[in-house]
């Protein structure tokens, strides 16, 4: 018996996964109770299947390692359902169970294993082809098993749960919460990315910058909620007006970034940079909504940057994309 709880406690300490933690456990199952196969199962009650994840079959009666069958039609709902965790006549007492007939079935032990919660997780097994007495010594250690995968299961959950968590709070810290696009801080990490791959592709860098004029005007007049639908609409248009690979980000207020990938060096960059500038730019013009009525807008001043990857660093192809902007927003006062 020592050397069954030094076997089990190497087991448990050893276990990462539930795969891990389980194996062991079923050979330790199948040598305490003498049957032939023990194996583990899940259950989808929402779909009414019964699933094997893990078998160890020892002789004859061979269960197979991920099998799906109708919950209503297994051992293992009916013994909950009459609360009888073992039996030795299984074709005489569940004759018309087609699982258990076409496996051949005829001694078969389970117990629940169930969730913090008390849901029901699936069951822990021991079948066996023939007749088998069941000893007290192992109904415990059926029922010890179990636990021990239920606290493992928890375990797994709460990895998840806080893996989840995490990448939630990531994406948050990325993400503009007004519009869902990329912020400032996740822009630098995507332009830094992207001067890294112009560089090693020998392409040009495209940076632009879009102001959208008149937007003060806006949040004064109509208020601060009828501004934000506005920025919301004006994010949606200018995400889709984007090339595959382009990255738009919100600086904040009412500037966004868009970087992108150029044609190669030796091919002319500002016509491509000319082509993203008129796309953004015609992107923002149009009927949007801002609170209780529609702003018809004439558009947003963009300036966009054709840079040299190997010249220039992060914050310098900012600083030309702001360059080119303001370039196009004086144009447009004097042209007014």
């Amino acid at each position: 018996m020592d050397s069954f709880f030094a076997q089990l406690s190497d087991s448990v300490s050893k276990a990462r996964t539930l795969e891990d933690l389980t194996r062991p456990l079923l050979e330790m199952l199948e040598a305490v109770t003498g049957l032939e196969s023990t194996y583990l199962t899940t259950i989808d009650l929402d779909n009414g299947l019964q699933h094997v994840m893990y078998v160890r079959n020892s002789h004859e009666l061979q269960i197979p390692e991920g099998l799906t069958v109708p919950w209503g039609d297994t051992l293992c709902k009916r013994a909950l359902d009459e609360g009888r965790p073992y039996t030795d006549c299984v074709a005489s007492l569940w004759g018309d169970s087609d699982a258990a007939r076409l496996l051949g079935i005829q001694t078969y032990v389970s117990t629940p294993v169930r969730t913090d919660d008390g849901a029901l997780y699936g069951t822990l097994c021991a079948a066996s082809s023939r007749r088998q007495p069941l000893s007290a010594e192992a109904e415990h250690v059926l029922r010890l098993f179990a636990r021990l995968i239920e606290q493992h299961v928890e375990r797994e959950r709460l990895v998840e749960k806080l893996q989840r968590a995490n990448a939630e709070l990531q994406a948050q810290a990325l993400t503009d919460a007004l519009t869902g696009l990329l912020n400032r801080r996740a822009l630098m990490r995507e332009l830094t990315q992207l001067a890294a791959l112009a560089q090693r592709t020998g392409s040009w860098l495209l940076a632009g910058a879009i102001d959208l004029d008149g937007f003060k005007q806006i949040n004064d007049t109509r208020g601060h909620d009828a501004g934000d639908e506005f920025l919301c609409s004006i994010a949606v248009q200018l995400q889709a007006s984007l090339r595959g690979g382009d990255v738009l980000a919100r600086m904040g207020g009412d500037e966004f970034v868009v970087i992108g990938l150029g044609p190669k060096l030796d091919e002319d960059g500002t016509a491509a940079a000319a082509l993203l500038q008129q796309r953004l730019a015609f992107a923002t013009v149009g009927r949007h909504p801002a609170g209780t009525a529609s702003v018809d807008y004439a558009g947003a001043s963009v300036g966009v940057a054709c840079l040299d990857p190997q010249r220039v660093d992060i914050e310098q192809a900012l600083r030309e994309s702001d360059a080119a902007m303001y370039r196009v927003k004086l144009a447009r006062r004097q042209q007014g």
